[in-house]
């Protein structure tokens, strides 16, 4: 049933689906993008300004945020492109290497933010109280328009709960900022400023951290998170057209695109189109029960030989160039 296979993914399933509500999680990203990006300006000028390595340090996180939305919306564009005989996959992994470079920067960032921290516990630099918190008020309203914003669009799309949850941190690392800003100015805690810069450049790393973790996932085909290939070919198997499965594979094509390729063996002798019908099926309740939106099944009439699963069968008089008998 080889042709069943490649007639079936050729028409149906081989496409990406994209998320129900695309153009209005767009406009979430853009507006989200243009307060941050403005925002984030305004956090460096202010921290530079006002002598606040805190501000500086939620910058470096709100860098990440920008970077994050940037590649959020770059991916929504490219994985609206077609498929090319280059890119038979079209440019799905593109936000993943994206990711990945964003990562590698927040590394950098934090970095710098906890040598420059350490530096200054010792000797404080003289912080104004009332300058950050003017600017770390103006953040959090930002941050949190942002994120209800990109709540309301999100939808089934780990992209933007991803710059959801993002954007609550940052939300976060105002308060701090503002905290820092009043006991400043309540106070002449300048020690306050590094410390709280260092608790926001281990928020940084743990964020860059994850993204690391998440994005090694996707490119080293691990199984994505929250399926468990058991389960689906348990499905598969309890299918009451379906005999057999083997050689079950579950990935990820970008961060929230999982994809599955199986060996199928389907019950009784059917025709080409019958197994036609049937793989269709199968692949429906992939995606209704696992959201397992590509899927390759090579269906089957009886098991495959384990011992030469992709070895042709050739017959002993055509291996001396003998026509095989019939």
């Amino acid at each position: 049933m080889a042709d069943t296979h490649d007639h079936d993914d050729h028409e149906h399933h081989h496409h990406v689906h994209l998320p129900t509500g695309g153009a209005a999680q767009r406009r979430a990203l853009r507006w989200a993008l243009a307060a941050n990006g403005v925002y984030l300006v305004v956090e460096v000028v202010g921290g530079l300004a006002f002598h606040s390595l805190a501000l500086l340090a939620d910058a470096g996180h709100m860098l990440s945020d920008v970077a994050g939305l940037v590649v959020a919306l770059v991916a929504a564009r490219l994985v609206e492109q077609p498929a090319s005989e280059r890119h038979s996959y079209g440019f799905q992994r593109a936000e993943v290497l994206g990711a990945q470079a964003n990562a590698v920067a927040l590394l950098v960032v934090s970095g710098v933010i906890v040598v420059t921290a350490v530096g200054r516990i010792g000797d404080p630099v003289d912080v104004r109280g009332g300058g950050l918190v003017l600017v770390a008020a103006v953040g959090l309203l930002v941050n949190v328009a942002s994120a209800v914003m990109l709540a309301r669009a999100a939808g089934q799309s780990l992209n933007i709960r991803g710059a959801y949850l993002h954007m609550l941190l940052d939300a976060a690392g105002s308060v701090a900022a503002i905290g820092v800003g009043i006991a400043v100015a309540a106070w002449q805690a300048d020690w306050t400023d590094p410390v709280v810069s260092i608790v926001l450049a281990a928020l940084v790393l743990w964020s860059a951290w994850s993204l690391l973790r998440e994005t090694a996932i996707v490119l080293l085909e691990s199984t994505p998170r929250g399926v468990d290939p058991s389960a689906v070919e348990g499905a598969l198997r309890d299918d009451p057209a379906v005999e057999a499965v083997h050689h079950l594979h579950v990935w990820s094509l970008a961060s929230d695109v999982p994809a599955l390729s199986a060996h199928v063996v389907l019950t009784g002798e059917l025709t080409l189109h019958e197994a036609q019908a049937e793989g269709e099926r199968l692949k429906v309740l992939l995606e209704d029960r696992f959201a397992i939106t590509h899927s390759t099944l090579e269906l089957e009439c009886h098991p495959c030989d384990p011992a030469n699963d992709h070895v042709a069968r050739v017959p002993e008089s055509s291996r001396h160039g003998e026509p095989p008998s019939l």
